[in-house]
């Protein structure tokens, strides 16, 4: 059983620099429902800084899809369970970390 806040447990293999990415996302308290998840986040955010395209842009892309990780966290703890972080701070530190950590 994971911790309250924490990912769940995956079978997903992962790299050095995707596993520093989780890594930094657990230290700065990013609440995420998988590892997986994570990384289709944090992947989204680097195709976009791939492709040019503004902050505003990348945020606009990134925060339906944290906003709904966020949901599937709080539904799995329980129906009382206050989220830690915002969805907008989620957001941000997502794409700040995977900016810094994974592209």
């Amino acid at each position: 059983m994971a911790a309250p806040g924490a990912a769940a447990p995956s079978n997903v293999a992962v790299s050095p620099r995707q596993r520093g990415y989780l890594d930094a996302l657990a230290s700065a308290g990013v609440p995420r429902s998988s590892d997986l998840q994570a990384l289709s986040i944090g992947s989204y955010v680097c195709q976009g800084r791939a492709a040019g395209q503004s902050d505003q842009a990348v945020w606009d892309f990134v925060y339906p899809l944290v906003r709904n990780d966020v949901m599937d966290v709080l539904d799995r703890d329980g129906a009382d369970a206050e989220p830690l972080v915002s969805a907008e701070e989620t957001t941000a530190r997502y794409i700040h970390i995977a900016t810094d950590r994974l592209c």
